[in-house]
């Protein structure tokens, strides 16, 4: 009860406020009455809200399905369309009990996104219009073609009150930066209110005296079933997607619980049979009323559910306050609204990615044309763009000194390159020694057979030719008769001897895998070293672990940069902390703190400095450093027996190798509480301490039960 009035009352009335003008300004986009905009409003906050598998995702209507909306009413009058909403929910409903959710986010997000772009264009060119005096023409040809008379044309009080509105919806931001003052509602409010001081002769929102009585009664429409069809699907997968995006990107503003795919579909398409059969718009989820609440502060659905609550209460008690909004106010916010779905910085990133033609052939398609050709028509471009980079390869020849020349080919290597390669290869001088660099993804047998022939031909006329693979092994299996057949071991999970036995002509190990990485690992992951580059360290974990060439910490545990503190010693030790004399090993000379300095920096540096929440001793199986303890192998006075005896481990069955090593790990759980930052850590409750097990001959990870000192596979529940 506390959260709720501390977090989520406060975020939903921040909510509610921005939802007013956007819901009336769709509903006045899509031609539909004002008041099923709200009923949408309504709907989705309460039951998407309560129902949806996204807690802190709001749902109404939304801008990306203005275009579609309109399109409906127009051929199919506002009451077929609302049958037509209902429909298509019950189409959601079944998306989300197949459990296709997911699914629904491999379309590609390009095309998404210039889908929603066109639509922003569209609803920002018909708007226009209305906030300079005129009314908007039934296509986006129309309203660009008509614009600069509409520009020209004498203007009366409605342009200046629009125009208004957007400076404040633009500026607002930027000057103020208070969360629960959104610009939407400041510029609604404020402009209204001069509106109404002014005394300005406009048009304004128009509801009904009693709004319960004026909804309007779903009816089915009479039209072709194949017309109906398509809205129905339309708007169901318009709306599916748009939701579960929203979704996906509400997740990476918080720390709650993440989004449940299927049961947030099966909440939209119940909300939109509701709001179908209510008289109201399509509901979606919207990244700009759900971002706003997480900003807001919410912490559970109780916010979406009061917003919608909010939204009734003011539509049943205060309607005449909303019918002193300026028409053109409302234009402008979809103006703005509609200019924010052209992201500037989505089109940078397809632009670096390559993506940008399916971008712009969708929203171009969107505008010019109409939606579903639009959206046709960038998954047609994306899969030409697929196919391209599926037959894309680079092949540069290098000469390397007199008679040396270096040949090197990338990405996918398939007949239809094999002419390209005759001449690449024709271009080089016979009788030179010539090595071929082959970085692939795939070869086929044709590309294959071209190389081959080559290289026969170049050997027979004197020449040398050193064949090397440095990303994988398809030319030597296509040399052995097996291309095509198994799978290869991806060469960032092969060590060194494997990668030398494939390319014998590797004599420095080192230095070809630093030019591997280079080469094909360091463009992918530069941009995130270079955010951790700016940012500093975040990490989440202390990982302490043995110094064992076999144990990969950011392999087993598929971590990445940035993700893990690293300590890594001989026997994955943790020495007692200097002033824990009880800790003093047995038979041990040493003073406490002798060796164990560095281990216990970096245990402070990771509480105190880093703020790890959790501290990872990892221990394996055949572990050296365990051994030479059971066995007592370790030489007294020398260095590694000097750390061993720092150990303070006392095995209960030396025969039993390993149980020693879970062993070693629990002493080594008791020994990192003995550090006074730790202690402090764990009795505040911001520190979990845990011993795991990595057998390295099944490659699986087990969790070390301090107490019991056994160890179970980590997906496997406690007793």
């Amino acid at each position: 009860m506390t959260q709720l009035l501390r977090r989520d009352l406060p975020a939903s009335i921040v909510v509610f406020l921005i939802a007013i003008p956007l819901s009336l300004g769709i509903a006045a986009a899509s031609g539909a009455p004002l008041l099923a905009g709200l009923v949408a409003a309504v709907v989705g906050g309460i039951v998407a809200g309560a129902l949806g598998g996204a807690p802190l995702q709001v749902s109404g209507p939304a801008a990306g399905l203005t275009v579609i909306v309109a399109g409906a009413v127009a051929d199919f009058g506002f009451a077929g369309t609302a049958a037509i909403v209902a429909v298509a929910g019950i189409v959601q409903i079944l998306l989300g009990v197949s459990r296709l959710g997911r699914a629904a986010l491999a379309l590609s997000p390009a095309v998404v996104h210039g889908m929603l772009a066109g639509i922003g264009l569209v609803i920002a060119l018909s708007q226009i219009h209305v906030l300079l005096g005129g009314a908007p023409h039934s296509n986006a040809w129309d309203n660009l073609r008509q614009l600069p008379a509409q520009i020209v044309d004498h203007h009366g009080p409605a342009a200046l009150l629009g125009l208004l509105t957007v400076a404040i919806l633009v500026l607002w931001p930027r000057v103020v930066k208070v969360s629960v003052l959104p610009a939407a509602l400041v510029a609604v409010v404020g402009v209204t209110t001069l509106a109404a001081v002014w005394g300005a002769d406009v048009a304004r929102v128009n509801l009904p005296d009693e709004p319960l009585a004026e909804l309007i009664t779903p009816v089915w429409p009479d039209a072709p079933i194949h017309k109906i069809t398509i809205a129905v699907l339309t708007i169901a997968l318009v709306a599916s997607v748009e939701s579960l995006l929203s979704a996906v990107a509400v997740d990476r503003l918080h720390d709650g619980p993440r989004a449940r795919l299927d049961k947030e579909l099966v909440a939209q398409g119940t909300a939109n049979t509701v709001s179908g059969l209510l008289g109201g718009l399509p509901v979606t989820g919207v990244i700009v009323r759900s971002s706003t609440n997480v900003a807001a502060g919410a912490r559970t659905r109780a916010s979406a559910i009061l917003h919608g609550v909010w939204v009734a209460v003011f539509v049943l008690l205060c309607a005449s306050l909303l019918e002193m909004i300026p028409m053109a106010v409302l234009a402008a916010v979809l103006i703005v609204v509609g200019v924010k779905l052209i992201n500037l910085a989505q089109i940078r990133t397809y632009a670096r990615h390559g993506e940008l033609p399916t971008y712009a052939v969708t929203a171009l398609g969107v505008v010019f044309v109409d939606l579903l050709t639009g959206v046709a028509l960038g998954m047609a471009t994306a899969a030409v763009m697929i196919l391209w980079r599926l037959t894309r390869c680079e092949i540069r020849t290098v000469q390397r000194g007199p008679d040396q020349w270096l040949v090197t080919i990338s990405g996918t290597l398939a007949f239809i390159e094999s002419a390209r390669m005759t001449r690449e290869f024709g271009a080089i001088p016979p009788g030179g020694d010539v090595d071929v660099e082959l970085h692939l993804d795939y070869l086929d047998h044709g590309a294959f057979e071209t190389i081959k022939s080559w290289e026969t031909g170049y050997v027979r006329s004197g020449g040398r030719v050193h064949i090397h693979e440095v990303h994988d092994s398809w030319f030597h299996r296509a040399t052995s008769g097996r291309l095509g057949g198994g799978r290869s071991t991806p060469r960032l999970l092969g060590s060194w001897s494997r990668w030398q036995g494939i390319n014998e002509q590797r004599r420095d190990a080192m230095a070809a895998g630093i030019a591997e990485f280079e080469r094909n690992v360091a463009p992918m992951v530069r941009p995130h070293l270079a955010a951790l580059a700016r940012d500093g360290q975040r990490p989440e974990q202390l990982f302490i672990t043995c110094a064992d060439s076999r144990l990969v910490p950011n392999l087993i545990t598929a971590s990445g940069p940035g993700d893990l503190f690293c300590v890594r010693n001989v026997g994955n030790l943790v020495p007692a902390h200097a002033s824990a004399e009880s800790q003093r090993p047995r038979g041990s000379a040493a003073p406490p703190t002798a060796g164990d300095a560095s281990v216990g920096a970096a245990v402070e540096y990771a509480v105190d400095v880093l703020g790890v929440t959790t501290i990872t001793i990892c221990g394996h199986s055949g572990c050296g450093a365990v051994r030479a303890l059971m066995s007592g192998a370790a030489t007294p006075g020398s260095s590694l027996g000097d750390w061993l005896s720092l150990s303070g481990v006392h095995f209960s069955d030396v025969t039993d190798e390993e149980r020693c090593c879970t062993e070693n790990v629990v002493q080594q759980l008791a020994n990192l509480r003995t550090h006074p930052s730790v202690r402090a850590a764990e009795s505040a409750g911001n520190l979990r301490l845990i011993g795991m097990y990595f057998d390295i001959a099944e490659a699986r990870m087990y969790e070390v039960d301090p107490i019991l000192g056994v160890h179970r596979p980590v997906d496997t529940p406690a007793a």
